[in-house]
């Protein structure tokens, strides 16, 4: 027995789990070993991909060893898997010669299968799952015996991209109602993989194999249906595969089904139904689960919110190579929830998940240069990364892109009329601030002919989410800028805005309180908010400080802290 150090979630969610090593464990490690091998695309670092899994599986490598030895199927069921733990010496010593007895044990076994091809519809279930887990150790036998002599040949042929022998191979073995090849088939007609991509072709593969048995395409055919592709989108399919596949142990599809009870597609929503098959997803070492699980915990859907659990979770998956869940973990880092803050390593985790083509992460990796958070302020590579997840479709990297264009950063020059394409743009696509942003366009005439009404109109749309929306419509206000002049409305919103944080609304509500305009003056409360102002970057909000100070308006004179300030001003002119 093995202790799962992994699981850190709570007793009523997840059951912290010493793990017997059971018959139906030793049948899911074949499957997802099977998985595992059709998935690693670079052929250089298979075995040490491979190898590294089998070792975090979180179970004890050698009775994992030892129990397919002494199964009775073992021949039929683990040779190939066992011929790799020998090649690679993986719970016990190196032996080639071994290795490849093993490897030419499963391959042989194909004769004695051949003839059972075409009945396995009218198999029963459990007939059908020993045929089906015969087939994955002669697939395996076949792939690692290959590697074994050919591996070099095989790496020209695959950067060559000569997929077709395999297509034809995968092809004659589907006619002959092979499930696993059925299932590949559809992979490759799915992703043009020697053959025309065609969707279509990909869900009738799927489709076939799902009703032979195959628990991958139960679960891609689910996929077919959620998104559409190659049939109509039909949420109710999606889920009764996803069901199917998820019941027979697919940690991909109990995702999934975690996703449907999430967003009620096929079923009613439930955040608790959903934790649930999250957990089962996780436990099966699910990096997109792991993530879903961890956003479960962060929200708070389904349980208590705990942030320190989302962040463990995050880490689990960020380290699994989920892009999601390692811009997630970047944002933790970031504003230091459930984890201690640390720029450096948001950063790094920012990264990976760019690196990986998450959107989200390429926009907060934006962010980081160009404001120096993490790294050396850069704006040339804030704006490449800014232009990345803008064409990815993200709405807040679309309005970081067009203030690059409308500050000149990381370009030549201003270019204010793609700035106000790509608010547009990030408005179109949900974006508060892209709304404000669009606001400043017309208020000053930029990229846009100048107009106060539209002005008013678009910081208007944007102040339900963006206090720099506020601040600017209680500048509308304060000027009478687009609407009547009116002092007391202008405090409301830069009232909102400065608690919400926007450096220019705190010094814009310390003005009104300096001034008494909209409210009674007041220089100590005045001199409170541009303290703040000034605190969070605002160059007037510095220069008013400075002037408190000089003048001992709501505090006492102090020259050499005016100094200070006005100096801090001066240089961020």
């Amino acid at each position: 027995m093995s202790h799962s150090s992994s699981n850190i979630l709570d007793d009523k969610v997840i059951h912290e789990s010493i793990i017997d090593i059971s018959n139906d464990d030793l049948k899911k490690f074949s499957r997802d070993f099977y998985q595992k091998v059709i998935d690693t695309n670079d052929l250089n670092t298979f075995e040490s991909t491979l190898g590294e899994w089998i070792n975090n599986t979180n179970k004890n490598i050698e009775t994992i060893l030892k129990l397919m030895q002494n199964h009775k199927e073992n021949e039929i069921w683990f040779s190939s898997i066992i011929g790799f733990f020998y090649q690679y010496g993986i719970g016990c010593d190196a032996d080639k010669n071994k290795s490849f007895e093993l490897y030419s044990l499963a391959v042989n076994n194909e004769k004695s299968l051949n003839q059972n091809f075409t009945h396995l519809h009218l198999f029963e279930e459990n007939d059908n799952e020993f045929n089906t887990l015969q087939i994955i150790n002669i697939i395996i036998g076949k792939y690692l015996l290959s590697l074994f002599y050919y591996k070099d040949i095989i790496l020209d042929i695959i950067n060559s991209r000569n997929m077709s022998d395999i297509v034809i191979k995968y092809l004659k073995s589907s006619r002959r109602g092979d499930p696993i090849a059925q299932y590949n088939l559809g992979n490759c007609y799915q992703y043009g993989q020697g053959v025309k991509q065609d969707y279509f072709e990909a869900f009738e593969w799927y489709f076939k194999s799902a009703n032979n048995g195959c628990i991958e395409g139960q679960n891609n055919l689910g996929r077919c249906y959620y998104y559409g592709k190659g049939t109509t989108q039909d949420f109710n399919q999606a889920f009764e595969w996803y069901s199917k596949s998820a019941n027979n142990g697919c940690a991909e599809s109990q995702n999934y089904l975690g996703e449907c009870y999430t967003y009620g597609r096929g079923i009613t929503q439930d955040y608790n139904k959903a934790i649930k098959w999250y957990v089962k997803s996780a436990n099966n070492g699910y990096a997109e689960g792991q993530n879903n699980l961890g956003e479960c915990f962060f929200y708070g859907r389904g349980t208590a919110q705990d942030f320190k659990k989302a962040s463990r979770l995050y880490f689990r998956s960020a380290n699994n190579g989920c892009a999601d869940g390692q811009n997630n973990l970047g944002e933790c880092y970031y504003h230091g929830i459930g984890i201690t803050k640390n720029y450096v390593k948001a950063f790094e985790w920012y990264s990976k998940s760019a690196d990986n083509g998450n959107a989200k992460g390429q926009n907060y990796l934006g962010e980081c240069y160009c404001y120096g958070t993490g790294i050396n302020r850069n704006y040339k590579k804030a704006f490449e990364w800014f232009f990345k997840s803008a064409n990815h479709g993200y709405a807040e990297g679309q309005n970081n892109l067009g203030e690059c264009y409308y500050h000149g950063r990381g370009v030549k020059q201003e270019d204010y009329k793609k700035a106000f394409e790509w608010f547009l743009t990030s408005v179109n696509n949900g974006c508060a601030e892209g709304k404000n942003n669009i606001g400043e366009c017309y208020y000053y005439g930029r990229g846009i002919k100048q107009d106060y009404n539209k002005a008013f109109e678009w910081y208007h749309k944007s102040v339900n989410r963006s206090a720099k929306g506020q601040n600017n419509l209680g500048k509308c206000y304060y000027y009478g800028k687009g609407i009547k002049q009116n002092y007391k409305k202008a405090f409301e919103w830069y009232f909102e805005s400065a608690n919400n944080g926007c450096a220019e609304g705190q010094n814009n509500l310390g003005c009104c309180y300096r001034d008494g305009l909209g409210t009674d003056k007041d220089y100590k409360k005045a001199f409170k908010w541009y303290f703040q102002s000034a605190n969070n970057g605002c160059t007037i909000g510095q220069s008013n400080l400075g002037y408190c100070y000089e003048n001992g308006e709501g505090i006492v004179q102090d020259y050499d802290q005016a100094f200070k300030w006005y100096s801090k001003s001066a240089n961020n002119m």
